[in-house]
């Protein structure tokens, strides 16, 4: 059996690897066009940072190494530019030399991954403006900065490449501005989680352009760096730039051979990794795959799928029968000293569907409070009503984010309900976890709700509360803390004073409670109902919502009681 394999890195590099773990005897050709085999995508950034110091260290395998331990044809520098499907046939492009040859195949794998966005704006072939996908868009701009020594930099685009690239060149003490038409970085998170982002980016000196059209590039009057032209809006000034839009699929090959596409473009395949045309397969960046939450079509370009994918194609070219379960997207990213994370649909993405849900929101911290180093983290998470099934998580803190995201993406993938998560026997140490452990007090606050022992309400609904005095808003922080802020027509009670002072509150009028983190005002609507009282906690808390309304950061240190510390 002979293999021909178009792309390496994550999906076809996999696949290269499993075939020959499987078959010998397997002929296996890997053409990639780039000049590496197999590379560590995700580490791109920390090497034009100097994070990562050695960049001989983000090649995981030469095609020399990689063609020795596996029995490989590798050739890069080789771009296949025509699929013959009857012949069985592709058609390649040696670069280097720049000469056209046929090569046969029995089974072809296509990874061919994605390519950045590249809207048509004017200007993108000037010299200092850059875009980042491969390992040499990150040398030409790890050289551009150390020749040219720039001050100032501007990103167009703020998910994770941009994020991430923002971050290692504020540290190698550029300016840097992250201009895009979105009203919040990171589309993974919704916005009152991406705010604590912001926030932690503005500290560091970030400049934050957002919801801001990009209309182009031009070199500046000095011709020593860059203006980029905004809808409506004076020219924005940087000595240079970086094309951080996104990725699209990179299918021209399928296209033009006919393989059937799907959503935006890319390869249509089905749960064995299957093209629609027999002996073809597809993996990674460029297939349409079905999202596990809402079995809906989703493109989800992430290391992590095409692995699984590469591994799964090469298990049905060596006569298995392997099947890819979808994705839920799961994903996690260093900002500064903070993590975020999140899997499966966010509420954005939710209010797409007609599935109806429910959300909780709380702020743990990463380990025992009584054991130095504790740090709060912002858990979102979503359930569906009735089922109680777990729609999807968002993460945002300092330490532990990590771990509890790939505890409830295990959860989904198991067909555990919210409910369950309250039952999970997970690992307890003071230096790693409480006893209560936060993924499991997210189940026991959803309990709660099942229950009847928990209303909320939230931060986009505290516009619309009645402003007369028909229902009663009470913050039960302290006063020190409710005089350093506070939400508009709450009145203050300290919940330690609340049995004392109840008669202060007239009955029969709901009461919408809040303190910093959810805590206190649960135990004060605990306290107020069993008096006869309607109760609504405000589910995240003040710190929630003044990091929406502010720039508020997330608070470094809480005491056990969610205020924060100091």
């Amino acid at each position: 059996m002979k293999v021909v394999i178009v792309g390496g890195v994550a999906g076809g590099a996999s696949a290269a690897a499993r075939i020959r773990r499987l078959d010998e005897n397997a002929e296996i050709v890997i053409f990639e066009r780039s000049g590496f085999i197999s590379y560590a995508n995700c580490g791109l950034p920390y090497y034009i940072g100097g994070v990562i110091e050695d960049k001989e260290e983000l090649t995981l395998q030469t095609p020399e190494s990689f063609g020795l331990r596996f029995n490989t044809d590798v050739r890069v520098r080789h771009e296949v530019t025509k699929i013959d499907k009857e012949n069985k046939t592709v058609t390649v492009h040696d670069l280097e030399h720049d000469r056209y040859f046929e090569e046969s195949y029995d089974k072809l794998l296509l990874s061919p991954g994605a390519k950045p966005t590249l809207p048509p704006l004017s200007g993108l072939e000037l010299p200092m403006l850059f875009k980042l996908r491969t390992v040499e868009d990150t040398f030409a701009i790890h050289e551009y900065i150390k020749m040219h020594r720039p001050k100032s930099v501007v990103l167009a685009g703020g998910g994770f490449i941009g994020v991430e690239l923002a971050e290692n060149l504020c540290e190698l003490g550029l300016k840097v501005t992250i201009v895009q038409r979105p009203k919040h970085l990171m589309n993974t998170l919704d916005p009152e989680m991406a705010s604590f982002l912001h926030a932690r980016m503005k500290k560091a000196g970030i400049s934050l352009m957002l919801g801001h059209t990009v209309e182009g590039f031009r070199s500046s009057k000095e011709g020593t760096g860059l203006e980029m032209l905004l809808k409506d809006e004076e020219p924005l000034y940087a000595d240079m730039g970086v094309l951080c839009i996104g990725v699209t699929p990179d299918t021209e090959l399928a296209k033009e051979a006919g393989l059937s596409l799907g959503l935006k473009g890319s390869i249509l395949v089905n749960e064995y990794m299957e093209t629609s045309e027999p002996d073809i397969y597809a993996v990674g960046d460029a297939v349409e795959v079905r999202h596990r939450v809402s079995g809906e079509r989703a493109v989800i370009s992430l290391a992590g799928p095409a692995n699984k994918q590469g591994r799964i194609a090469a298990d049905n070219i060596c006569g298995g029968r392997s099947t890819y379960k979808g994705s839920l997207g799961s994903s996690v990213i260093k900002v500064f000293d903070m993590t975020a994370a999140s899997t499966g649909l966010n509420e954005t993405a939710l209010k797409k569907t007609e599935l109806s849900y429910d959300k909780v929101y709380l702020t743990p911290q990463s380990h025992a409070g009584y054991y130095p180093g504790a740090r709060p983290m912002v858990m979102k998470l979503i359930f569906e009503r009735e089922s109680y099934r777990i729609l999807g998580a968002q993460i945002v803190g300092y330490e532990g984010v990590d771990k509890r995201i790939d505890v409830i993406a295990t959860a989904i993938c198991s067909g555990l309900s919210a409910l369950s998560l309250k039952d999970l026997d997970l690992a307890y140490a003071p230096p790693y976890s409480s006893a209560k452990d936060p993924v499991n007090m997210a189940g026991f606050m959803i309990d709660n709700i099942k229950n009847g022992v928990l209303k909320q309400f939230f931060w986009d609904e505290v516009a619309s509360l009645p402003q007369d005095d028909s229902i009663i808003r009470l913050d039960v922080r302290t006063p020190a803390e409710y005089g350093r802020g506070h939400i508009e027509g709450f009145i203050n009670i300290p919940v330690d004073e609340l049995r004392d002072r109840i008669a202060e509150l007239p009955k029969g009028k709901p009461v919408y409670v809040i303190c910093h983190s959810g805590i206190r005002s649960y135990i004060a609507c605990r306290i107020l109902s069993q008096y006869g009282f309607d109760c609504h906690n405000f589910s995240g808390g003040f710190g929630l919502y003044s990091s929406l309304s502010g720039d508020e950061m997330l608070a470094k240190e809480l005491l056990p009681c969610g205020a924060v510390k100091g």
